[in-house]
């Protein structure tokens, strides 16, 4: 099959979640398929470092990111009813080149790689032939903002951006539905974002292809460790993840420092947000912003924390963290997607005080570690590694799943 991917940053290199999914799409159905890639170069990526897509694509095109100005954002959002996700990375220099792609060449199936790649659905919509389109709904994005809404709300000095919240997740209810009735199928990242997103389109077609793990990757890792006693990681400009270190920075981390005051703690991950420039003053917090490999941390971490309270999907995180052998401690929300139990796989606490005893009790017991870090590792080894999740996606792809309008 002719396959072409829609993505909102080149995925390589595969540092975060989104990169880290499209990356091994890529490299698992080039095994099989002819794959192009249609994508973002956003400023931080080296132009001149492609790794190997180029070898895995018959073509790889790159348009800049898209910059949009403060006033920009705010006309789009007082002005129009989509969602300000919609508009982030619209680009009429992207949509004339896959106009002109598709008018080249016919492709048998196009995905779109999350929300922010869907105004581009009208010109795949309008294609001759016409396309099997999916959706890889990397969120469901509603529920995202609704969480959002709810922590924010608890809080007097977030209250704008409580109110920010509320008015995306009513437009993205609407937007998302939409979205799902013009594909051909959507893709969910787990159980519980399929329920969200098929609660605003019951009859639109839907199936879980989980996020993965790159097996081989994780598991052979024999470089110089990098030690702290806890490890998050993440893009840590992404709103959810800000929430996670401030919440734990704040709430839990200094419950530990009291029973522990020599802990360290290090958050790795590209482009901190400033809101998180509170937490430097704190000696055992270490924010290390960008990394070319976060392997040496997961390596030297003793316990991995996913204290997230907002957000969906699957966590490629904590399967990182599970596949070399880290004991975790996550919040319901931040394991959620996950079929694992509480005290077997992973350690669940959702309030400051359970989740500070948690990491206390793992760092004081070096064999509880290993017995929970042995069962993580198990599960995510028989369950999510990419050679064994994309065949499910390529049976989406097949022929009598849609029909081609001339």
């Amino acid at each position: 099959m002719r396959i072409l991917l829609l993505t909102p940053q080149r995925p390589y290199p595969p540092h975060q979640g989104t990169t880290l999914r499209n990356f091994n799409l890529v490299k698992e159905l080039s095994k099989r398929h002819t794959v192009c890639v249609l994508s973002f170069l956003e400023p931080d990526q080296n132009p001149n470092d492609p790794g190997p897509l180029p070898k895995l694509c018959e073509w790889l095109e790159l348009i800049p990111a898209p910059r949009r100005s403060v006033d920009l954002r705010l006309r789009q959002m007082l002005t129009t009813p989509r969602p300000d996700m919609s508009w982030r990375l619209w680009s009429s220099s992207l949509n004339e080149r896959l106009a002109e792609r598709l008018s080249q060449e016919p492709f048998d199936v196009v995905e779109i790689e999350g929300i922010e790649m869907s105004p581009y659905l009208p010109t795949l919509e309008a294609a001759r032939p016409r396309p099997l389109i999916i959706y890889d709904a990397h969120n469901a994005e509603w529920i995202l903002q609704k969480r959002a809404f709810l922590a924010d709300f608890k809080n007097p000095l977030r209250w704008p951006a409580a109110a920010y919240s509320w008015v995306q997740w009513h437009r993205l209810r609407r937007y998302e539905g939409n979205l799902q009735h013009r594909v051909d199928h959507t893709i969910a990242m787990s159980a519980p974002d399929k329920v969200a997103l098929r609660d605003l389109a019951p009859d639109a077609p839907i199936t879980v292809v989980p996020n993965g793990v790159d097996l081989a990757a994780y598991t052979h890792f024999e470089e110089t460790p990098i030690h702290s006693d806890l490890l998050f990681t993440g893009k840590m400009d992404f709103r959810p993840n800000i929430d996670a270190a401030l919440w734990f920075g704040r709430r839990v981390f200094p419950l530990i420092q009291v029973q522990r005051p020599h802990t360290t703690w290090a958050i790795v991950g590209q482009r901190p947000h400033p809101r998180l420039d509170v937490l430097r003053q704190n000696p055992g917090i270490a924010i290390t912003g960008y990394v070319d490999d976060v392997r040496p941390y997961l390596a030297g971490g003793t316990v991995y924390v996913a204290p997230l309270r907002v957000g969906g999907g699957t966590r490629l995180k904590l399967l990182e963290a599970m596949v070399m052998r880290k004991p975790i401690v996550s919040t319901t929300v931040g394991a959620e997607g996950f079929p694992v139990v509480n005290g077997q796989e992973l350690i669940l606490a959702d309030e400051p005080e359970a989740f500070a005893g948690a990491v206390l009790n793992l760092l004081n017991d070096p064999a509880c570690c290993a017995k929970l870090a042995t069962a993580g590792y198990t599960f995510a080894r028989a369950n999510y590694g990419w050679d064994t999740l994309v065949p499910q996606l390529e049976k989406i792809y097949q022929p009598k799943n849609h029909q081609i309008t001339i």
